[in-house]
C-alpha cells in the first residue's frame, strides 16, 4: 500500500479551516503515528493500536476533500479511544465505538467547521453512526458535492435501468433493477450477476461493447 510521509504541518493542506489545532492535540495526546495514503479503494481510512511500547498508527486517503477527510480521520481517532478505554473487549463498531465518534463529531460539528448541509446529515447520524461514511448514503451524497474534478463519475443509481457502466478494474456491466437497497448489474463479459449499492460509483458507458447502437 503506497503511503506518504511529510511534516506534521501539511496536515492543515487536508484538513477544514479552523480544525488543525485541535486535531493536532489528539494525535500528539495519544503519540499518533498518521501517515497519508494513496487513494485505496476497498477504505478510506485504517487504525492499528499500539503494540507493546509502539504507537498508535492511523492512516488516512490523501485523495479525500477536507470534510471527508475530518471526518474519516475522527473515525480512526474514535477507535483509538474505544481501544484505550476497553482494549479489545468490545466489537470495533459496536455501541462503546458509536458513543465516542458521536462525541468526537458533537465537538467539531459544535465549532461550525462543517457547512450546513454536512452538518445537517451529521447530526441526523450522532444518535447511531454508522460504521462507514460510505454506509450512510444521505452523508455520502452531501460529501460527494466537495469533491474536486469527479473525474465523469457518477453514482450506479444515476444509471438508467438498461445502460451500461464501467467499474474501476475495467469490467463493463448493464444496470438492472434494483433489489431492496442494491442494484443488479449483469457483467457484459461473462454474464455473471453482481449487487451494487446505489451510491458505488462509475463510469457511464454509451453503449455495450461491441455494439454500434444505443441497445444491447
Amino acid at each position: 500500500m503506497a503511503k506518504k510521509e511529510a511534516p506534521i504541518a501539511t496536515l492543515k493542506d487536508y484538513l477544514p479551516p479552523g480544525t488543525y489545532e485541535p486535531v493536532l492535540g489528539y494525535l500528539q495526546q495519544y503519540r499518533v503515528h498518521l501517515t497519508v495514503a494513496r487513494e485505496r479503494k476497498s477504505i478510506l481510512g485504517d487504525y492499528r493500536h499500539r503494540i507493546g511500547s509502539q504507537t498508535h498508527r492511523i492512516s488516512v486517503n490523501g485523495n479525500l476533500n477536507p470534510y471527508s477527510f475530518l471526518i474519516t480521520l475522527l473515525h480512526e481517532l474514535a477507535h483509538l479511544l474505544t481501544f484505550e478505554r476497553y482494549g479489545n473487549r468490545v466489537a470495533a463498531h459496536g455501541a462503546e465505538w458509536k458513543k465516542g465518534f458521536g462525541q468526537l463529531l458533537a465537538q467539531f460539528i459544535e465549532h461550525g467547521v462543517f457547512p450546513e448541509d454536512i452538518r445537517a446529515a451529521l447530526v441526523r447520524s450522532l444518535a447511531n453512526p454508522a460504521a462507514s461514511s460510505c454506509a450512510d448514503e444521505t452523508l455520502l451524497r452531501t460529501l460527494k458535492t466537495y469533491d474536486k474534478g469527479a473525474g465523469g463519475l457518477v453514482f450506479v443509481d444515476a444509471i438508467p435501468e438498461g445502460g451500461f457502466f464501467k467499474t474501476p478494474d475495467g469490467r463493463v456491466f448493464q444496470r438492472g433493477p434494483k433489489l431492496r437497497k442494491r442494484f443488479k448489474g449483469v457483467e457484459v463479459l461473462t454474464g455473471r450477476l453482481y449487487l451494487f449499492s446505489g451510491v458505488y460509483e462509475v463510469e457511464p458507458v454509451d453503449q455495450k461493447p461491441g455494439s454500434n447502437s444505443q441497445e444491447p
